[in-house]
């Protein structure tokens, strides 16, 4: 094969390589047999085959396989000859992205239930923080000296939320076809509008000129955020995410221009 190093990150990940060592065993095997195995969320177990798509297929029966590059992968996997020193370098760097991205957190939201409290109070928060701090909220960006009353501007902040829920659904849906596990990409979201929900208490002790610095710093983290939302909420790889993601925000700035918010 190529460069090893390519191969690392679908290594490194323990659910993929049990994919690739059950697929080399069996063959090929159904998507509901594959999950039972595996024990995973319907999101979850797209998410891993979406990274594997490189190196499976599906046959008219739609049963996934290894196609060459993926028997090659397993030979790699079976036989052990990843070199140990690429996880050492790669460790730290894989460990930043991790955090950075919150998997650990949106891992948990396989029983999307557990952390819906979660989802719900953080969308609270961040609502009744942009009423408290007159910031009229739109996604991704703030607007101080709010028109709105105090209810108004809390459904405000909801209703974003709950918009770029119902976009990503119907996203998914046109690009790539992947429908249902509602619960976990709403949980999702609600986790990835943390940056955003916490900028109305910075705002309220900071100075106009640093509360823009550190807004921008909170929608780069915040779209991050989503895209990985997107990941694991509908199950797909995070370079498409991100075009997801990106979409939504443009169209956010491009709403806004359209209502006279920038000038």
């Amino acid at each position: 094969m190529e460069d090893l190093s390519r191969y690392y990150t679908l290594l490194r990940d323990p659910a993929r390589r049990k994919i690739i060592e059950i697929l080399g065993t069996q063959e090929k095997i159904g998507f509901k047999e594959l999950r039972e195995i595996l024990g995973l969320g319907v999101g979850t177990v797209y998410y891993h085959l979406d990274m594997l798509s490189d190196f499976i297929l599906q046959d008219k029966q739609r049963k996934y396989r290894l196609n060459d590059r993926g028997q090659a992968l397993y030979k790699i996997l079976k036989e052990g000859s990843v070199p140990p020193t690429l996880e050492i370098s790669e460790a730290f760097s894989h460990r930043i992205a991790k955090w950075l991205f919150l998997s650990p957190v949106f891992a948990k939201t396989v029983k999307p239930l557990r952390l819906l409290p979660l989802s719900i109070a953080i969308l609270l928060i961040g609502a009744l923080g942009s009423a408290y701090a007159e910031l009229d909220s739109a996604l991704f960006f703030y607007f101080p000296y709010s028109a709105y009353g105090f209810t108004s501007m809390i459904a405000l902040f909801f209703f974003n939320w709950i918009g770029l829920f119902l976009f990503a659904e119907l996203f998914t849906y046109l690009l790539y076809r992947r429908v249902g596990n509602d619960l976990q990409l709403f949980t999702c979201l609600g986790l990835a509008a943390f940056p955003m929900a916490f900028f109305p208490c910075i705002y309220l002790f900071v100075s106009d000129v640093v509360s823009q610095y550190v807004l921008f710093i909170l929608q780069v983290w915040s779209l991050l955020l989503v895209s990985a939302a997107f990941c694991f909420g509908k199950g797909i790889r995070l370079d498409k995410a991100i075009i997801i993601s990106l979409t939504a925000m443009y169209l956010n700035i491009a709403i806004l221009f359209m209502l006279g918010r920038f000038t």
